[in-house]
């Protein structure tokens, strides 16, 4: 009886698992050492191993190649669940922990010793996942490109707290149910902690309105 009604819960969790262990995957540095490119991390001024610095330092075919296995990583484990879990299943709790895990994975990779990036391209994935269901993804783009096009906030790092802060917010407001919501402030906490630990040089904010350049 007991195992009859965990049963329910074995599905959710091995997608939990394997969307963790997917994300723990930092792509950056598979294709810097397939490409020769071993010391791309070490050479920014982060040492991020993510799709930021895989363009800068490791050149457009390595930095493509990052973006899309780091955008594949989130994507497929969220779009799976929505698509075979039971509607009730892809409408509660466990979508929440489903859509974090691979953020989670990323920030914090098993096979990295803990030691993982920021989480933005793999937050783009979780969000992607979602699919059909648009307006979540879509949110995080407008929020990114307000805050690089309309009211400039530089540096990359203070606009990257700004727009996952106010996706925070805006997310309750756009998401068709409270578990998309939650999942996604459960990822930007996670990249805003990271970020909020991240030992790079933090320049002062910057904002510029687009009409007063």
């Amino acid at each position: 009886m007991a195992l009859q009604a965990l049963r329910p819960l074995v599905r959710p969790l091995m997608y939990i698992i394997a969307g963790y262990l997917s994300g723990s995957v930092l792509y950056a540095r598979v294709f810097a050492r397939l490409l020769h490119k071993e010391n791309i991390i070490e050479e920014s001024s982060d040492h991020n191993p993510g799709t930021a610095n895989a363009f800068k330092h490791g050149g457009l075919l390595c930095g493509v190649l990052t973006l899309v296995c780091d955008l594949l990583k989130s994507f497929l484990p969220v779009f799976m669940f929505v698509t075979f879990a039971s509607q009730r299943q892809a409408d509660g709790a466990a979508l929440a922990l489903v859509m974090a895990a691979p953020v989670l994975g990323h920030v914090l990779p098993l096979f990295y010793h803990f030691q993982g990036g920021k989480g933005i391209a793999a937050s783009f994935g979780s969000l992607l996942g979602l699919l059909p269901t648009w307006q979540p993804v879509g949110l995080l783009v407008v929020l990114f490109l307000f805050f690089s096009l309309i009211l400039k906030i530089t540096p990359h790092y203070q606009r990257t707290l700004v727009t996952y802060g106010c996706g925070q917010v805006g997310m309750f407001f756009v998401a068709e149910t409270m578990a998309v919501a939650v999942g996604f402030f459960m990822i930007s906490l996670m990249i805003i902690l990271k970020m909020l630990s991240s030992k790079e040089e933090k320049e002062p904010m910057g904002v510029q309105l687009l009409w007063m350049r």
